[in-house]
């Protein structure tokens, strides 16, 4: 098969590129593992002068990254610039922070010495998505680097450019050669490489379906795995809440990467007393946003990744209409070239309608409608997924209790969910398990090793 670029925003094909032979991909794995011999018996201090380089280069190159997003998968040209910004602060992080994450920690025992160590435990294999191209596979490869391992990246196959790029930039850094690699091959080359024994654990990012897969065949391979999958993270508005700021934040939570994010809010829970006010103030805010051409500045809103996706998109907003929800903004795609889905907002969503229960991987927004804060706090877990969640209410106090109930891996109050290094990331329930970023991120892949001495 071959790996396409295709800009989306045009339907034009970029480039195309050979996938490599099984014979290719082993041979490049087993440059890895030798190089991963090496590497990990750096020091934190070296490892760490290399990521800050990476920083550099990432910040060096930002204009030329962002456009290969804007062209590869539709990202806003602006919003490309925020992702780079964003891998080159997690280098920055984990240069900082790496050592002092994986000390030593003396343990109390009947032996006169005995402490946890933090060893490296070899090639992490990441299977990557196409959303944010550049900042998934950072917060990845910034931790598993500084923690002694190699890594070998699948990304996804429509984005290959950016992949390329993402080698480059540990190449033009001066990282030791195969320390970090790109594996041109599609998805049915991908319980190959995690059948490979020089290939120590696997980490995804992705649809639940993607993640049942690589899950089963790791499990069988008795290999660690990290999976961040799924979400239809609800956005809950309490009666106190300030409805423009909670207003104006659904609009960009719910579009953020053109609706194209895990965690962007996709259900809109607003207890009845204000449900028509903040209907009232969402739909002109989601009005309001600019689309266009990812590469124009003022585009808030740019193209669907891939045209196939777009019509599922489409496909759910019918199917959920055909069962009763009221389409009040948007819902059908943009007579142009490309494909563009504007901002949608669904209203009448309830159990059965499949807005309700399903991801939609676009700037569709379900509002539903709660009779109080126990009935909001009900349907926001109402679900199967469990990624991220966040409620809006005057009263600080009631919100962290409010939030302390949600059944997701991340709960913020009076703000939008997204991903910080500094704090860990990662989901429940069908959204996946482990946690990438912060100190927690750093110890998924590492042999957390006991040492007791007599």
């Amino acid at each position: 098969m071959a790996l396409e670029s295709i800009n989306p925003a045009t339907g034009e094909l970029i480039e195309t590129f050979t996938e490599w032979s099984d014979e290719q991909v082993a041979s490049v794995i087993e440059e890895v593992d030798k190089a991963w011999m090496d590497w990990a018996h750096t020091t934190f201090e070296q490892r760490a002068t290399l990521m800050k380089r990476a920083a550099q280069v990432l910040r060096d190159n930002i204009d030329e990254y962002a456009r290969t997003m804007a062209v590869e998968m539709g990202k806003p040209i602006s919003e490309g610039r925020g992702e780079i910004n964003k891998c080159a602060l997690c280098c920055d992080f984990y240069a900082d922070h790496a050592e002092g994450f994986l000390a030593d920690e003396p343990i109390e025992s009947d032996g006169s010495k005995s402490y946890v160590g933090h060893r490296p435990i070899g090639t992490v294999l990441a299977v990557m998505p196409w959303n944010f191209p550049f900042w998934q596979v950072f917060r990845f490869a910034a931790p598993a680097l500084m923690a002694g391992n190699t890594g070998v990246l699948k990304h996804s196959s429509n984005v290959p450019r950016c992949a390329l790029q993402i080698e480059e930039v540990f190449v033009k850094a001066g990282f030791p050669a195969n320390v970090f690699r790109t594996l041109m091959i599609g998805s049915r080359k991908v319980d190959a490489v995690i059948e490979n024994p020089k290939v120590k654990a696997v980490t995804l990012t992705g649809s639940d379906i993607a993640g049942r897969k690589v899950a089963a065949k790791a499990g069988e391979m008795l290999k660690k795995t990290v999976l961040e999958l799924g979400g239809s993270d609800p956005f809950v508005v309490l009666a106190d809440a300030d409805l423009d700021a909670a207003a104006a934040a659904a609009a960009k939570s719910r579009c953020i990467n053109s609706g194209q994010s895990c965690i962007a809010a996709k259900r809109f829970i607003v207890v009845e007393e204000v449900y028509e006010a903040f209907l009232e103030k969402f739909t002109a805010s989601m009005k309001a946003l600019v689309i266009g051409d990812p590469l124009d500045e003022s585009s808030q809103v740019g193209a669907q990744a891939r045209h196939d996706l777009m019509l599922e998109l489409h496909d759910q907003v019918k199917a959920s209409v055909a069962a009763g929800a009221k389409v009040v903004l948007g819902g059908a795609p943009l007579e142009r070239a490309g494909c563009f889905y504007p901002p949608t907002i669904l209203t009448e969503v309830v159990p059965g309608v499949p807005a309700y229960t399903e991801e939609l991987f676009g700037p569709v927004a379900s509002v539903i409608r709660a009779e109080n804060d126990a009935d909001a706090l009900h349907i926001a877990n109402d679900t199967p997924f469990g990624l991220g969640a966040c409620v809006w209410t005057a009263d600080l106090e009631k919100g962290e209790a409010f939030a302390a109930h949600l059944e997701a891996g991340a709960a913020f109050v009076n703000g939008m969910v997204k991903s910080d290094p500094r704090l860990p990331f990662g989901g429940v329930k069908i959204s996946g398990f482990g946690r990438e970023l912060s100190y927690h991120g750093i110890k998924e892949f590492v042999n957390i090793q006991t040492v007791w001495v007599k």
